[in-house]
């Protein structure tokens, strides 16, 4: 089947050349092998060939080395003489060097245009996982989420949320009434881990202007696709932040997207890099959703692609949906190293040409054995396979390159400028300034009245010539103690408690809904 993205082929002792069929590239797939066999190549060329076909990518570069998509290749590089033989090898007579349309993002802002989302539409579920809590820490945050939702508290950044878990603390027994057990140790443990967070750096990807989907699914004026690559050589060191925030996306296509069937190409596809640390120590019920969410996304025209050392990282049932195939070398040092080998083996059909097991202990770097959806979308037997060349440069490009790709980025008026607008620790801050202002005002109005009432009885005592002392009677308090009007506006008091309650009735919720990993969007 000659269409589609051109993986590689043959030559003596390999088989057919090998094509990735883009009306089936929705149908997910894998990217497996050891270290230095030869993962990031291959991702590499995929991501050229999608691109080619007008199909937008988004993809990871945890090494640094993918930058080099920005950059034709060039005969002068220490690699040519030996791509021109292997395309010779392989029979790929239209090979020429080239770049390739390149957005580069950047959590931390520092190599690609800030990447964003809000508090609100990371959701519950996701964001507690990033923090690592306890199931009573997760059912807090829960209820903050929910009065923020109800009141029109927008979730914007970490100090929105900061702001709202203190007023939850401060009136969290009238809370407890309603939604179940609040505890003060629950919301000290949220806040301490929101801390680490901060200290992470992981409070830049909270925030506005919030990535748009739109963004990532774009192409150049020539009809190429845009390869969206999201720097994460630095993110790496905070693996958490790193595998949440992907998940988050790609819960974000699968809310949002709408139904397209079975399309000739994909609208977008996503490469999801060190695919394992999504699943490391995750909990069964995100597993399952994380599975759901595979079998379903690809009726929204988006196609999957995880990368990882070994196929043994992806829980079976999202192994299962994963029908394009790529296995670089295994190696099997021990008993564990050669069972997965063997599973791995057992998952391709067979050919035989060759024994699937010792193929892929014996391929080398730049080969793979590989296993394409065919027509009906059936599994192809198994091929050994010489992968391609890139043609865009081998390695990253330098700094200085970078920062030519970004400054004549279209989205750098759009991200690289961060918004703060009025949210929930705004709205908080004002309503507890209020609230006092207010407890100020009316203990003044009760001292005049007070004063006006002593002088009415001083002016009676004289007409009557009164000759008995009086005492000034006690000014009536609240019982509370006076508001300074030099207090911090941003003091959240028990004031602010009975002012906010009066309001749990607001429209916000009505109009929004949560999706299947708890992430906010506003409903169709």
């Amino acid at each position: 089947m000659e269409s589609g993205v051109f993986l590689g082929g043959g030559g003596e002792g390999y088989g057919e050349k090998q094509y990735l069929a883009l009306k089936y590239a929705n149908r997910h797939g894998l990217i497996a092998g050891a270290t230095g066999t030869g993962k990031t190549v291959t991702l590499q060329i995929l991501a050229e060939g999608f691109s080619a076909a007008g199909v937008p990518v988004f993809l990871a570069d945890v090494k640094g080395d993918l930058s080099g998509l920005a950059k034709a290749g060039h005969a002068e590089g220490k690699l040519h003489d030996a791509f021109a033989t292997r395309n010779a090898t392989i029979g790929f007579d239209d090979f020429a060097y080239e770049a390739f349309p390149t957005v580069f993002w950047d959590l931390f802002g520092a190599q690609g245009h800030p990447v964003r989302t809000t508090v609100a539409e990371m959701g519950p579920l996701l964001l507690a996982r990033l923090l690592e809590l306890t199931d009573a820490q997760e059912g807090v945050l829960n209820i903050a989420f929910r009065l923020s939702d109800e009141q029109g508290l927008p979730l914007l950044d970490l100090k929105d949320l900061q702001a709202l878990l203190v007023w939850v603390g401060e009136n969290a027994k009238e809370l407890s009434l309603r939604y179940g057990n609040v505890s003060t140790a629950s919301i000290g443990a949220i806040q301490r881990r929101l801390l680490v967070l901060e200290n992470e750096g992981g409070d830049r990807l909270f925030g506005e202007p919030a990535l748009a989907l739109a963004d990532l699914m774009q192409q150049a004026p020539d009809g190429r696709g845009h390869v969206n690559i999201l720097a994460a050589d630095a993110l790496m060191g905070a693996p958490r932040l790193y595998a949440t925030f992907l998940l988050w996306l790609l819960s974000e296509l699968f809310e949002e997207l709408p139904e397209v069937g079975n399309p000739d190409k994909p609208k977008l596809v996503f490469f999801f890099d060190e695919a394992h640390l999504l699943f490391d120590d995750a909990p069964k019920a995100l597993v399952d959703k994380v599975e759901q969410v595979a079998r379903l996304i690809r009726s929204k025209g988006v196609g999957v692609y995880f990368i990882t050392q070994n196929p043994d990282d992806i829980p079976e049932d999202v192994l299962g949906q994963l029908g394009n195939r790529v296995q670089h070398a295994l190696r099997a040092f021990t008993a564990r190293d050669k069972k997965a080998l063997r599973q791995a083996a057992e998952t391709y059909r067979p050919n035989p040409a060759f024994d699937t097991e010792v193929a892929i202990r014996e391929v080398g770097t730049g080969e793979a054995v590989t296993s394409m959806l065919q027509e009906k979308g059936v599994p192809g037997i198994v091929q050994r396979t010489l992968i391609r060349p890139p043609a865009s440069q081998l390695g990253p490009i330098t700094p200085e390159e970078r920062a030519e790709v970004l400054t004549g980025s279209r989205f750098a008026k759009t991200y690289d400028t961060p918004l703060d607008r009025r949210s929930a620790y705004e709205m908080l801050r004002d309503r507890a300034a209020q609230a006092a202002g207010e407890a100020e005002r009316t203990e003044d109005e009760a001292s005049e009245a007070d004063d006006a009432e002593e002088e009415g009885r001083e002016y009676n005592r004289a007409r009557r010539y009164d000759p008995t002392p009086r005492t000034k009677p006690a000014r009536k308090t609240t019982g509370k103690p006076r508001p300074s009007r030099y207090s911090a506006p941003n003091s959240i008091g028990e004031a602010l408690g009975q002012a906010v309650l009066k309001e749990l009735s607001g429209t916000t919720g009505k109009r929004l809904v949560r999706g299947i990993l708890g992430g906010l969007f506003r409903a169709r």
